[in-house]
């Protein structure tokens, strides 16, 4: 095995080395020969001030720690580690099927854990993996997109991504729509060892329920009808990376009963396999619905929920980031105006800032690019933004929200023609009643645009009030 230079670099050695905390002098000796053969230096320590007192006296790039120990408990090596910014990766052993003890581990900041009986395959790539760590300084890569902005809440998001990105701990995003979920979980496997393996991003809710074992498991050849051929689900695509579960509140029980049990064993199970196979995959997963409630409901199961929630991060909605809004405005402008010289006008950019954007970040992005298709003059302007129009189309009741007693007092087909009604006449009085140029903001011809305000009953008249 090569050694991670950036790692060893900073103890200007050549040969990585593992500190094995355990007073079983059995497991021991079978983790150091794993060790010694991956081309290793190994060090022992039999107990808690034992291993604190070889931390801090040479330098280690990993240590591997039993949970119990003669004097305490791992966990207390964990916390002197992580307190101490001591950049060593650690990871604990616990007993087989204690999975709280694991999950506690993590949440302190352990790289990672193993089971009893130590796998030795599961044990040679948990190293692999944390001695590949990239430097916590390490730049993000060209090409790679990041958070931008210098509000308090993205600083404490890029923060904590930079934290959970040295850990195998399964982190779960919240956030509403359009925030940039799936952006910070690319940005986790950016800043971690597995930034060069696969990642697998899964829309939970966009599976059919009859298909989601065998996406996800695969399935062998023959396994029922239509299986002509091994099948690779989405575990085995990301052996050895990352699996990004969006929206997983939309998993069905069942499935969440499936996914549980590979998440605790690591090992998956094909459709017709009579064996299990091992996956080394780390989970990442998001939603923009409150994982907590759908636990409560009964829609989520909650140790399923604890094992995802393992670290939250939630994604701050743009409105709580105001004073970014007109600095991530320009970021989207230059990526996507390609050579063309347009610029903001200081309107817009006020406009832009006083706008809620209940669609977050996506909806600034959809309503730079509508703009960019509308400016003259190379400059966009807040009628090229079209928020009012917008907002015209979101205020369907007096209180700008939706209300079924509106429809329950008309057919739904009359319910519909003011809506659209309402926008017509809106994009109208934005362009002065010019027919040609609100033809042009709501993306109809100038004849359809006619006939609509024929059937609507829309005429100059309206143009005064």
């Amino acid at each position: 095995m090569n050694s991670n230079p950036k790692t060893n670099a900073n103890h200007g050695r050549t040969i990585a080395r593992v500190l094995v905390v355990d007073d079983e002098p059995d497991i021991v000796e079978m983790i150091e020969r794993v060790l010694l053969r991956m081309g290793l230096e190994v060090g022992r320590a039999g107990n808690v001030q034992d291993a604190l007192q070889k931390l801090d006296g040479s330098p280690y790039d990993l240590c591997l720690t039993d949970m119990r120990l003669p004097d305490g408990e791992g966990l207390e090596i964990v916390r002197h580690i992580v307190q101490r910014n001591m950049n060593v990766p650690v990871a604990v052993i616990t007993a087989h099927g204690n999975m709280e003890n694991a999950i506690s581990a993590l949440k302190l900041g352990a790289f990672d854990y193993l089971s009893k009986p130590v796998a030795l395959e599961q044990l040679r790539a948990l190293v692999k993996a944390a001695l590949e760590l990239p430097h916590p300084a390490a730049a993000v890569r060209a090409g790679v997109h990041t958070l931008l902005g210098n509000s308090a809440a993205i600083k404490k998001v890029r923060d904590l991504i930079d934290r959970v990105a040295r850990s195998q701990a399964p982190v779960y995003i919240s956030g509403e729509s359009g925030t940039g979920k799936e952006l910070a979980a690319r940005l986790i496997v950016e800043k971690s060892a597995r930034r060069d393996a696969p990642f697998v991003a899964v829309n939970c809710g966009a599976i059919p329920e009859n298909l989601m074992e065998s996406e996800f498991f695969g399935y062998r050849k023959g396994a029922f009808t239509g299986a002509d051929k091994d099948y690779d689900g989405f575990f085995q695509a990301a052996n050895g990376g990352t699996l990004f579960l969006d929206e997983v509140a939309d998993l069905p029980l069942l499935m969440q009963v499936k996914l549980l049990r590979v998440i605790q064993e690591k090992k998956v199970r094909k459709i017709g396999a009579t064996q299990e196979e091992a996956v080394d995959v780390r989970i990442l997963s998001a939603s923009h619905r409150t994982l907590a409630e759908c636990v409560q409901q009964g829609k989520f199961r909650q140790d399923l929920y604890y094992r995802l929630n393992v670290i939250a991060l939630t994604m701050p909605p743009l409105r709580e980031m105001r004073d970014d809004i007109a600095g991530l405005a320009q970021q989207i402008l230059i990526r996507l105006r390609d050579n063309a010289a347009v610029e903001f006008s200081p309107a817009a950019l006020a406009a832009l800032r006083a706008y809620d954007f209940p669609g977050n970040v996506r909806e600034l992005e959809n309503v730079i690019e509508r703009a960019l298709a509308l400016y003259t003059n190379n400059i966009i302007t807040p009628a090229d933004l079209q928020l009012k129009l917008i907002n015209a189309a979101s205020d369907t009741s007096p209180a700008g929200k939706f209300s079924f007693d509106t429809i329950e007092q008309s057919s739904l087909p009359e319910y519909l023609d003011g809506i659209e009604r309402k926008v017509i006449l809106a994009v109208l009085q934005q362009t002065g009643f010019n027919r040609t140029a609100a033809a042009k903001l709501l993306g109809i011809t100038f004849r359809a645009l006619r006939h609509r305000m024929a059937r609507l009953n829309i005429t100059d008249q309206d143009q005064q009030l």
